[in-house]
This record gives structure tokens, C-alpha cells and sequence, in this order.
């Protein structure tokens, strides 16, 4: 199975790094070779670290929590390959860290496909989609991440291309144009979002499995700790795995990250097996408290709390006091902190619980 991806990621919220300047001037569809494979073959360190210690994993079977959607998965991919059709278009939505892409790579590989991964803000121009849905091959699977966040143009060149497997584009202006059809192979369209709300109903519609991914329990938070300390060679008790799942926020990808961040811990201080005392120790030295805050969840709910009495507050006045963006504390912040029952959202504003403020200490 091929795959090819774009991806980034921040340390504290940092603005999206500035794309370099091009130069102006018309370009031909058939030039677009070149745009493709800088949009599809751009790894991350992260990604391909994860590729490279085999973290992700490669089957359905293999793929801890999330029941409901496997078992929607498992009788779609059966059915599709019965038919030997590709699988039908798929939307998954959910918080960021479930394992969206890690799905899709999944469903490449019991598809017997290749998996080509791109994100929506790097498909700004039309050429662009075009680039990519001209080189698929019958099967493929194609993920764009944050597609709610397609522009207008793109989205529309998609329509046809989901529902009928047709390109259309038009060529030239006013009276003098025309379209022209380039037929596709059937491929499979997944889309990610943590914002499904945002999408167009023309182009949420067209997905014919639409399926949420929800936070992860402790246990399997721990069953992922365990499987991927034994992938790096890196040994941990049942109570280590545990405080390590417990500090997660409910995210695999938190969860392996901790892990990372506890061996490094446990390699400098010599640490034969990482316990509960060892993990706990290492996770305060990285401000993750017992309950997964972290410095900027404490400083949100602080500044609720003592700036603005508990709130009731808006969303813009907490990421004025903070200095945070607005939509990282909407997006990355606030779900896990409403999960957990320390904030509750009212008509009026965000408001900090009494759990919360027998957390940091006020009560």
C-alpha cells in the first residue's frame, strides 16, 4: 500500500507558517504533476515517525476502541469487496488525536488500495483537486483532513467527482466556453472534520457512511499505551500504563506522546520498567496533572474563574485574557474540558464548574 500525506503540527499554538511567495502567471492542468506530489508526498516528523516504529496499526482487528464504527467498517469493506466495488465515500468526525487517519490507512489496507493523504488548506486552487483525482487508480483511497475547510470551487469540482466519477471542467470564458468531462476511476473519498457542522449539506450528503469518533475510555487508553511500549521496546507495568492512559484526555495520540515523553524520563534516570510512581513523577516534570490539564487547560479555567468570577463568559474575552487563539481554545481545549465536566457552555458564555474550581484549589 502506497502513502503519501501532508500534515504540520504546533508545540503552543503557533499561526499557520507563511507559504512561500509564487510567481504570477497561468499554468496548464497537464502542469500539475509537480503541485501533486508536493501536495501528497509532504510527511510530517511526526507521521513518519509513526511510520517508521510501525505505531499505527495496519488492520481492523488491530485498531483498539471505537466499536460502533468498526462494526460499521467491517460490514461495509465486507460488503464492497463482495461486489468488488470500492468502498463508498466516508465522512468521520470527531475531536483531533481519535484516529481519523489512522482509519483510513486501515481501510487502504482491507481494500487491498493505495491511500493518498492531503489536507483541505492545501488544496486552494482548483487545479489542485484536479492534480490529484486525474492520477488516481481504480480503488484508491483518497483522505483530505479538515475538509469542511474546502473552498467554495474546489468543493464544487468534487460533487461530480463523488456522485458520478466525473471531472468537469470548464475551459475558457463567457460565450466561448465549454465544459469538458474527464471520466475518474471509482475511488473513495474519506473526509475528516472536528467541525461537521461546517460542511455544505450538498457536500455532506454525498458521503454515504457518515460516523462519529468519540473520546476513549481508560482501559482502552491503556490497552494503547500497552501495545505501543511494546513496539518500542519500552517496558511498563499494568498500574504505568494506567496513569499514563488516566492523563490522556481520551486521545490515542496523547496517549502515545505522554509514552514518548515518560521513556525519555525513564531512559535519563535510569528506570528499568515504567510504573505508576515513575510515570506519575514524569508527567509532573511535563505539567500533565492526574486529570490530563496541562499549563494552557489550567490557565483557561484560571482566568474563568478569578477574571471573570466563573462566568458566565464569552469565548473571545477568554482567548483576549489568555492570549489564545480563539478557535485552538474552541477546538483543542474546551471539548476534553466539557467532557470532564469543568466547563458547561450556556447561551450567555462559557462557565467553569465547581469540579473545576475544587481542582486547581479554589474550593
Amino acid at each position: 500500500m502506497a502513502i503519501t500525506s501532508f500534515r504540520q503540527q504546533f508545540q503552543e499554538p503557533d499561526p499557520q507558517p507563511q507559504s512561500k511567495k509564487k510567481k504570477k502567471g497561468s499554468r496548464k492542468f497537464s502542469e500539475t504533476q509537480t503541485d501533486t506530489d508536493l501536495l501528497l508526498a509532504t510527511a510530517t516528523a511526526e507521521e513518519a515517525g509513526n511510520q517508521e516504529e510501525g505505531i499505527r496499526p495496519h488492520r481492523l482487528a488491530d485498531y483498539i476502541g471505537q466499536k460502533e464504527l468498526k462494526n460499521v467498517l467491517e460490514i461495509a469493506i465486507a460488503a464492497a469487496k463482495g461486489r468488488n466495488e470500492a468502498l463508498d465515500h466516508l465522512l468521520l468526525y470527531g475531536p483531533p488525536g481519535l484516529g481519523k487517519t489512522t482509519m483510513s490507512l486501515i481501510l487502504a489496507t482491507e481494500m487491498e488500495a493505495n491511500c493518498k493523504i492531503t489536507a483541505a488548506p492545501a488544496l486552494e486552487r482548483p487545479r489542485d483537486i484536479v492534480g490529484i483525482l486525474v492520477n488516481l487508480k481504480p480503488g484508491d483511497i483518497l483522505f483530505i483532513d479538515e475538509i469542511h475547510r474546502l473552498s467554495r470551487m474546489t468543493e464544487e469540482l468534487l460533487y461530480p467527482a463523488m456522485e458520478d466519477y466525473r471531472l468537469d471542467i470548464t475551459i475558457g470564458k463567457g460565450q466561448t466556453a465549454r465544459t469538458r468531462s474527464i471520466p475518474l476511476p471509482k475511488f473513495t473519498l474519506v473526509g475528516a472534520t472536528t467541525r461537521v457542522g461546517s460542511l455544505t449539506s450538498p457536500l455532506r450528503d454525498r458521503f454515504g457512511l457518515i460516523q462519529r469518533l468519540r473520546f476513549y475510555e481508560p482501559d482502552e487508553l491503556t490497552l494503547i499505551v500497552k501495545r505501543t511500549a511494546e513496539l518500542l521496546k519500552t517496558p511498563v507495568t499494568e498500574d504505568g500504563a494506567e496513569e499514563i492512559a488516566r492523563r490522556s484526555r481520551g486521545t490515542p495520540r496523547i496517549a502515545n506522546r505522554l509514552l514518548k515523553r515518560v521513556r525519555d524520563y525513564a531512559q535519563v534516570k535510569k528506570v528499568e520498567s515504567i510504573n505508576q510512581d515513575a510515570a506519575a513523577e514524569a508527567l509532573e516534570v511535563f505539567n500533565v496533572d492526574p486529570m490530563g490539564l496541562d499549563w494552557t487547560d489550567r490557565l483557561v479555567l484560571t482566568v474563568m474563574i478569578e477574571q471573570f468570577n466563573g462566568g458566565p463568559v464569552g469565548l473571545e474575552a477568554v482567548a483576549a485574557a489568555t492570549g489564545e487563539d480563539a478557535q485552538t481554545i474552541e477546538e483543542v481545549y474546551e471539548p476534553y474540558l466539557l467532557q470532564i465536566g469543568y466547563v458547561h457552555r450556556t447561551p450567555r458564555g462559557r462557565v467553569a464548574t465547581v469540579a473545576a474550581r475544587k481542582h486547581l484549589g479554589y474550593d
